[in-house]
């Protein structure tokens, strides 16, 4: 449980606050006293009488209550503190910056189990420890760079690495992402990344609260949370990007040295994220490139228009658009010999609509404005336009700005000049727009949004499972092995959706089984345990014909007792296994 003393505290105490800026604890005071806190600030020192011009406190005990404490401290120092905080002090939210925990050795991890037991006793929040801080709109109390400006429209980020969160924020800061909040969760003693993704969800605000999420995972310890507050927060119109490292054995054993993290399956994050309607990143890059645009006004429809002073960029572009099932449509007609007429001889107008190297910001403009009021089959557009540096481009940009704020459809712009036109392009981010130097990149942002499905409908759980019916079938198999209507009652009671299937054992049933299990179907034998082994299993009937012929065949396998008619669905094919081992077996 997440509290507001975590996301909104009136007192804040650093444990290890320091002058010295080149420690954490000193770097975490500074950010908190030159960002937004309002608050009562302390710092908890041993010697020191004073820490960057406040008043420094040699004890717990002489500290007044106080909502938040950061701990930058040697990690054994830290449960007797957290003990004496939330016992005396009524602090109900910590921050453990300090390492040394379950990522480096056994004793670590029961420190951090000691912890995390004092916090449950007490109803606190434990972020970390292992951790960079965290970052809201009230505060900044982290002890890294760079610290964004927090704007409500902004991201929310929530982390499993510290490390990997500020070089992630670099990476969305130079595209002009902008973001809310941010959560580093370290080893995620208590408070994962799931659990801050339910507070996002619970708490949610549809007048204030962000509408695009970022996640970093390097384990997905409640997968069953992760896809339930995934699910109801796209409900509710946001959009959430994720990245899931250690998807090897090799990057799960990094994983594990670095915060403690266990491994999950790649097929099984994959499956996940995908029923979630998680869009999957693998890289920094590439995870701050679909923030980006998942920023922007969604894309409604799949053809793109791209307005270019540079061929081969345009050439890459349309490439990895084609490859994902994007379109950049053929414009032709009296329209689009309209705008050729306007362009300078040699330009092209039939998609990528290049301008040439001479290429300006009146060419840009009537380009826009053709693809946003006369070429209806484009859905959204791409303006590429860098410099060789012999003229500035400011006026091109300037045209950017107003067409993005005054045209409907979405605009994405590629300003692949970061060096050579860095000023412009630094005018044009604080204008609140975002830039895309990559086209390729960009392209394969819009193709993963696009083929992310939205959640799947989740099956009600309210009543929960039928336990003593589960337990009667399981006492009642014999010898453990379940027949095909033995499974289905199984899956019914444990509330498992499945797909529609019908025994039949005489041919007289068969047509009214096809009618309620439809076409195609797939025919099953009943009787013997390796079915395919002995031609026992046929897919996509899709006659009562061809079902009249497999039923016939099938009569003729040895062993045989009947037939199980399903539905032929197509999906990602999962196998459960489980071995229950008896005490006595220990």
């Amino acid at each position: 449980m997440i509290h507001s003393q975590l996301i909104d505290p009136k007192s804040i105490v650093v444990v290890g606050a320091s002058n010295h800026l080149g420690k954490p604890g000193g770097k975490l005071f500074h950010n908190l006293l030159s960002g937004t806190f309002r608050g009562e600030l302390y710092a908890l020192h041993p010697t020191e009488k004073e820490i960057q011009g406040r008043p420094a406190f040699a004890d717990v005990r002489d500290l007044p209550c106080v909502d938040l404490a950061f701990l930058a401290v040697p990690a054994a120092a830290c449960p007797a503190l957290v003990k004496a905080l939330a016992e005396e002090k009524s602090t109900k939210a910590f921050v453990v910056v300090s390492a040394g925990f379950s990522e480096e050795s056994p004793e670590g991890a029961v420190m951090e189990r000691q912890m995390v037991e004092i916090c449950r006793k007490h109803d606190a929040v434990l972020i970390g420890p292992n951790c960079i801080g965290v970052m809201t709109p009230a505060y900044q109390g982290v002890f890294t760079l760079p610290i964004p400006r927090l704007v409500p429209d902004g991201c929310d980020f929530i982390s499993g690495s510290g490390a990997t969160a500020v070089f992630i924020m670099e990476s969305g800061l130079q595209k002009g992402l902008s973001f809310n909040q941010v959560f580093s969760v370290g080893n995620s003693a208590q408070t994962g990344v799931e659990d801050v993704l339910a507070h996002l969800d619970e708490s949610f605000d549809p007048k204030q609260s962000s509408r695009v999420k970022l996640l970093y995972f390097e384990t997905i310890k409640n997968p069953r949370k992760l896809l339930v507050h995934a699910s109801s927060l796209i409900s509710k119109g946001c959009r959430i990007a994720a990245v899931k490292a250690g998807s090897t054995d090799a990057g799960s054993r990094a994983a594990s040295s670095h915060t403690g993290a266990l491994a999950n399956s790649d097929t099984a994050v994959d499956a996940l994220f995908r029923k979630a309607g998680i869009v999957r990143c693998h890289g920094r890059e590439d995870l701050t490139t679909v923030a980006s645009v998942m920023q922007l006004p969604p894309l409604q429809g799949k053809n793109l228009a791209i307005i270019t002073h540079a061929g081969g960029p345009a050439v890459m572009l349309t490439d990895t658009l084609a490859k994902g099932g994007l379109d950049v449509p053929r414009l032709e007609g009296p329209r689009a010999e309209e705008l050729l007429s306007h362009l300078f001889p040699g330009s092209s107008v039939a998609n990528p609509i290049d301008l040439l190297a001479t290429g300006n910001a009146t060419q840009v403009d009537l380009a826009l404005e053709y693809c946003e009021n006369h070429f209806p089959e484009v859905d959204g557009v791409v303006v590429i336009f860098g410099t060789p540096g012999l003229a500035p481009v400011f006026d091109v940009y300037d045209v950017l700005d107003r067409r993005i704020r005054s045209g409907r459809k979405p605009i994405y712009p590629v300003l692949p000049s970061v060096v050579t036109a860095s000023r412009e392009v630094e005018v044009f981010l604080s204008k609140g727009h975002l830039n895309f130097p990559d086209e390729v990149l960009l392209g394969e942002a819009l193709v993963r949004l696009a083929a992310t499905p939205l959640p799947a409908r989740l099956p009600e759980v309210s009543g929960g499972e039928n336990r003593s019916g589960l337990r009667t079938l399981m006492e009642e198999a014999g010898d453990g092995y379940l027949s095909p209507r033995e499974v289905g009652a199984f899956l019914d009671l444990a509330r498992i959706p499945r797909v529609r299937e019908v025994v039949v054992g005489q041919e007289s049933g068969l047509q009214d089984a096809i009618a309620r299990v439809g076409f195609p179907l797939v025919m099953k034998v009943i009787g013997p345990v390796h079915k395919s082994d002995v031609g026992g299993v046929v897919l996509n009937l899709d006659s009562e014909t061809s079902v009249l012929q497999a039923f016939e065949r099938m009569k003729a396998i040895d062993g045989w007792e009947g037939v199980l008619l399903q539905s032929m669905e197509r999906g990602m094919e999962f196998f459960l296994g489980a071995t229950w081992k008896r005490d006595s077996d220990t």
